[in-house]
């Protein structure tokens, strides 16, 4: 077996081992402090039954505020990651990701139209998915309108549309109430995890992880895609079938991440090169690798967001603190790029 072989499998070993150790850390993070002997017998309780160390406060704590708000940002994270990854790789292209098609213009419109029509959570949620679909739809449209180079169109379709979205959002907060409406749209679009609960998580589960295990089934196909559409299509692929199901994928893990934690960027397309640089472009192995990352990446953001000040700074603002200094690294060293 080739160094490079056993390098790749202890890389994504740690990939998957990483998170696990993540979780344990931040269930201690947080401005209410908990001591080790606390946590170790809540989660003890949760299998023998025995909640002796500990009070109802702090199980409370670990299982209602911060152990959902851990899941949702591994599988918010992960499916950012995994979505840039894919399409970087479709479209052979290094600087696109999920919200290059629209998805999180349109979500964000979806938002706030919900919030200044109903003000209602859950209605904020369904907006938020509709739009985000509706959006890469009609990027996907106007990119079909030239047909000589498809991916090429796309790409600018998404550019189009995400414009369009984001004039509408512009529109949206300039109408709305700036003593209620108006705060409420600014936060949604910088991205928080701060209401997270078990039934938000269970509803957003459904699209993104119909949208990650799709992408999964098919990354292989990604490689393939990759090398061209000349190339694809003389070894007998659809291409159009393949990038149509993995668009739809990543439209569907990216919208419903966006629904629930609002605008969060630069995921999609930091950790996508990370894991370029670790395992090479094998997209068998970048797929499983970015939604670690993912995962991992946004939770400790996240950690940082509630503990590092006295108020809790949005995630928007943070990922691009630190994913663009990450991406300018990248940058210098172009197996952070690959070939394309």
């Amino acid at each position: 077996m080739s160094t490079g072989k056993i390098n790749s499998k202890i890389i994504l070993t740690a990939g998957f081992v990483v998170p696990i150790i993540l979780v344990f850390i931040s269930l201690f993070i947080g401005r209410y402090p908990l001591a080790a002997s606390q946590l170790l017998a809540i989660l003890k309780a949760a299998i023998t039954g025995d909640h002796t160390g500990f009070s109802l406060m702090e199980q409370t704590l670990v299982w209602q505020i911060r152990m959902p708000r851990i899941l949702m940002a591994l599988l918010v994270g992960a499916a950012l990651a995994v979505s840039g990854g894919a399409l970087q790789g479709v479209f052979r292209n290094p600087l696109v990701d999920s919200g290059m098609l629209g998805v999180s213009a349109g979500a964000g419109f979806g938002a706030c139209l919900s919030i200044i029509l109903f003000n209602s959570m859950v209605l904020n949620y369904v907006f938020a998915f509709v739009f985000g679909l509706i959006a890469v739809g009609l990027s996907y449209s106007v990119g079909k309108i030239y047909k000589a180079a498809p991916t090429i169109m796309l790409v600018l379709g998404g550019v189009i549309i995400s414009s369009i979205f984001s004039a509408l959002i512009s529109f949206a907060k300039y109408i709305a109430d700036p003593y209620q409406e108006l705060s409420e749209i600014t936060f949604w679009l910088m991205g928080s995890l701060a209401r997270a609960n078990y039934r938000d998580l269970l509803v957003a589960s459904i699209p993104i992880v119909i949208g990650m295990a799709g992408i999964m089934l098919v990354r292989w196909r990604i490689n393939v895609l990759s090398l061209g559409e000349t190339e694809a299509r003389s070894m007998g692929v659809n291409t159009a079938l393949y990038r149509g199901i993995i668009i739809t994928c990543t439209a569907l893990a990216t919208a419903g991440s966006v629904c629930i934690s609002g605008t969060i960027g630069w995921i999609g397309l930091v950790i996508p090169h990370i894991g370029r640089m670790l395992v090479g472009n094998d997209n068998r192995k970048l797929i499983p690798l970015c939604i670690t990352m993912g995962g991992s990446f946004l939770l400790i953001v996240d950690d940082i967001a509630r503990s590092i000040t006295g108020s809790e700074i949005p995630l928007g603002i943070l990922t691009a603190l630190i994913g663009g200094p990450i991406y300018i690294i990248i940058l210098k060293n172009k197996r952070g790029v690959g070939d394309w």
